[in-house]
Order: structure tokens, then sequence, then C-alpha cells
């Protein structure tokens, strides 16, 4: 085999593709992950490739993993005898991942080369929902009747072990009614007597199970309270329909935590990485929020316009626009983020609204109190020290300042806190209440409290 050039490793495979025996030679000592890395480098065709070359339990390990970007892309272009028997041999949940991503018509053309077993296994997997635990979970596991022996069961592990995505766990199911008694890991099999019965290994507690149309995060969260490695999916009757592994909750995640992140900016989800999706995709996807953003922020004009004379008698109260809005817009950002992140972590619920609101109120007077008191004091200070002039009525600007500043982080905290349990009840994604629309939210009504404060406070001396 040729020495490796100081090239990237996707141009190195490349150039190898058409050369098995030095093509081999280089594949033996890397990991699937640096394959997917290399290859997601690569445009899909000469990608595909690469992976018709590779070494036929090299490329189902590759297009198991779920980072390779362009899968769909390249099973697309390979040869019906090349990817039929590829796709066969994936993990149930990946086959369903690339199954969602494929065209109609190579899904049909994938479909048809796919034996009866395995077209049913996608057709019931295909029918849940992407985001749930059905759409999710591999029906890969091992399960056993309750009368079997520890040594019956170490045989079956032993003979269809490696056929299965993973053996974390060993599902014990009742011989009559094939309902899930009991879990028990592979370590207490391993380590029973040969003549134990599997019923009497391991906790006989009602194993941690979940529904097919449980929702991801609450799977993660089930996972992550009891220390599981993989969860079952039973339907009404305990049935197993398949299991949950950690891995698999994970890249949900991942993906979950990107979309969340990427409406906290105030745009849609991308569905694609940032550097391939094409400009008007990209376009369409901020647009949206930004003209609505845009809109939201006109009320602020409109708001500025209607204490237009105020603003002209007192001059010295358009200094602290900035300092208001932006207050009231970082509290209520403050406030957004700790509350979706509670919901995303089940620490709080839809009922939980009036306590959210009960810590918040106080919560936002002392904040509010403390911004408050450090603007009444820089006012006072640059006066004194004759950095600026805010005029004879310098004090009652500072109080203004002050007054505003709990009103505005007030109502700050309590909008943001609140947002995200109406959007909860009225059936729309929490982190929609992204941090610009939480604060143009806030700009309009900061601007109200604002010069709500000042008519008081200046009343018979500015204003």
């Amino acid at each position: 085999m040729p020495a490796r050039p100081d090239a990237p490793l996707a141009e190195y495979l490349y150039l190898l593709a058409g050369d098995p025996e030095d093509f081999v030679a280089a594949c033996a000592d890397l990991l699937p992950a640096d394959i997917v890395e290399a290859l997601n480098d690569l445009p899909p065709e000469p990608a595909s490739k690469v992976v018709g070359a590779l070494p036929f339990h090299i490329a189902v390990e590759v297009f198991d993993q779920p980072e390779l970007e362009a899968r769909d892309e390249i099973v697309e272009r390979l040869p019906d005898d090349i990817a039929a028997p590829l796709v066969q041999a994936m993990s149930a949940d990946q086959q369903v991942r690339l199954f969602r991503s494929i065209k109609g018509s190579d899904r049909a053309r994938l479909g048809y080369c796919l034996d009866a077993p395995t077209r049913d296994q996608l057709k019931l997997l295909l029918s849940y929902p992407p985001q749930s635990a059905g759409g999710l979970m591999t029906t890969e596991f091992v399960g056993v009747p309750s009368t079997w022996t520890a040594a019956q069961v170490r045989q079956l592990v032993h003979d269809v072990g490696s056929a299965k995505e993973t053996v974390y766990a060993i599902y014990v199911l009742d011989e009559k009614t094939q309902r899930l008694q009991q879990v028990i890991s592979l370590r207490e099999v391993m380590t029973a007597a040969d003549s134990t019965p599997v019923r009497e290994i391991g906790d006989t507690r009602k194993p941690v199970t979940t529904r097919p149309l449980t929702d991801r995060e609450e799977v993660a969260r089930l996972i992550a309270k009891y220390n599981l490695l993989a969860i079952p999916v039973v339907d009404e009757a305990s049935h197993v329909l398949g299991i949950v592994t950690v891995d698999d909750v994970i890249d949900a995640l991942v993906k979950e935590q990107t979309e969340d992140v990427q409406k906290f900016g105030g745009m849609e989800a991308l569905d694609q990485p940032y550097m391939e999706i094409g400009l008007a995709q990209m376009i369409r996807k901020r647009a949206g929020w930004l003209c609505a953003l845009f809109l939201g922020e006109m009320l602020t004009a409109t708001a500025m316009g209607y204490f237009e004379h105020e603003i002209e008698r007192a001059v010295v109260l358009a200094i602290f626009l900035p300092l208001i809005i932006s207050s009231g817009g970082n509290s209520g950002s403050q406030a957004t983020s700790l509350i979706i992140r509670a919901m995303a972590l089940r620490e709080v619920n839809l009922r939980d609204w009036w306590r959210v609101a009960a810590r918040e109120i106080p919560a936002g007077v002392t904040l509010g109190a403390i911004l408050g008191t450090i603007g009444f004091i820089r006012i006072v200070a640059w006066q004194d020290l004759g950095f600026y002039n805010y005029g004879p009525h310098y004090l009652l600007v500072a109080m203004t300042v002050a007054l505003a500043l709990v009103g505005v982080v007030l109502f700050g905290s309590l909008t943001g806190s609140m947002l995200p349990f109406v959007l909860r009840r009225i059936g729309f994604d929490p982190a929609s209440a992204s941090a610009p629309f939480v604060a143009t939210l806030v700009d309009v009504t900061g601007l109200i409290i604002f010069f709500s404060v000042a008519l008081v406070v200046l009343k018979g001396t500015l204003l």
C-alpha cells in the first residue's frame, strides 16, 4: 500500500477506492467514525464510490452511524446489488431514519429489494412520529421465556448476539402471554448458576417501560432518572415492541437542542447543516421571524410617537431609553431561558404557573431595585462629579429611572416566565418564546412604564 500523502482523509480514500487491495488495507486501521467524517467532506457522488468499495461489514458499520450526513444521497447513488444488502444489514432504528429521508421513488426501490420481515418492521416503525419513542426504537432485542435457565440465555446470546444492535439487557417474557415480566442485565445472567431460572435472577420488581408515542424528551428523562442503558417500549398489553438505547436518545436530544437554540435566536429550525443549506431556504427560515419581530418593534415607534410631547419637554429622558429597554429585555430573556429549561427537565409543568409567578414577582422587584439603585447612584455621581449635567431636577430624573427600572424588570421577568406556559397551553413549542420575541414584547411595555413613571414623578417640573 502506498504511504498516505499529506492530504485530507476524504481525498485519500477517494483516490484509493479504485484499487481494492490498497483501499481495504487503508481502511483496516480506521474506525467507522473516522470514515464517516471523511465521507462528510466528500460530495455524494464520490462518497458513494467510497462506500461501494468498502468491505461489507465496514460499510454496514459506517451506514449505522447517524452522523453520516448525506446517507440518503449516497444510498440513492449506489447500485441495487450493493444498496439492498447494506440497508438490510443496518440496525432497525437507523433503517427507519434512512427511509424517512430518502425520496419516495428510491424508498419504493429499496423497499422492494428487502425481505418481507424487514419491510413489515419498517412499516411499523415508520408509523410512529420521529420524535416519539416508537420513532427512535429498534426492534432488535433479546427476549426469553421466564422458564428458561441462565445457561439457555447465555447460549442464545452466543448464537444471536452478534446480529443484535445491543445486548445491554435480557427481557424476560411470560411464556403464554408474551408480556414483559422483568428486565435483567447481561452481567447478572453471566454470573448466575447454569440451572437458575431467569425469573429468579436480578430485580423482580416491575420494570421501567415507556409507550411508543411518548415524547423523546420524556424517554431521555426516564433513562437519566433510572440510569438505564436502554428502555423497553411496550404496548397496552405490555408486549415489548422494541427498545430505545441511550445512544439513540443522545443523538435525538442533540438535534432537539439544536432546534431549540435556533428558535431562541428568533428563527425556524434548520433541517440541514449550516454550510449545506441553500440561500433561498436560509432566507425563508429567517425572514418570517424577522418580519414578525420588525412588526412588533414598530409598536415601539408607535409608543414613542405617543409620548413625543413628553420627550420634547424632557429631552434628558431619551438618554435613558436604551437602558430601560435593554434591562427589561434582558430580565425577560433570563426568565424565559430558565422556565424553558425547567420544562424540558420536567421540573415544572403547566399546573405550576402560579408557583412560578409567585417566585418571579419578588425576584423581579428585587432585581429591578438592584438595577434601579445602581442607576440612581450613577446619575447622581455623574452630576456631582461634573461628568454630565442632567439639569436642576436631576434627583427627580434619577428617581424616575430607578422606579422605572423596578417596573420594567418586574414586567420582563413576569412576562418571560409566563410566556412559555401560554405557548405550551395552546400547543406551541415553548422554545418559540425566544429571546428576541420576549425582548420585542417588553420593549413596548417598557416605554409605557418609563414614561408613565416620568409623568407622575416629574409632573410640575420637567413635565
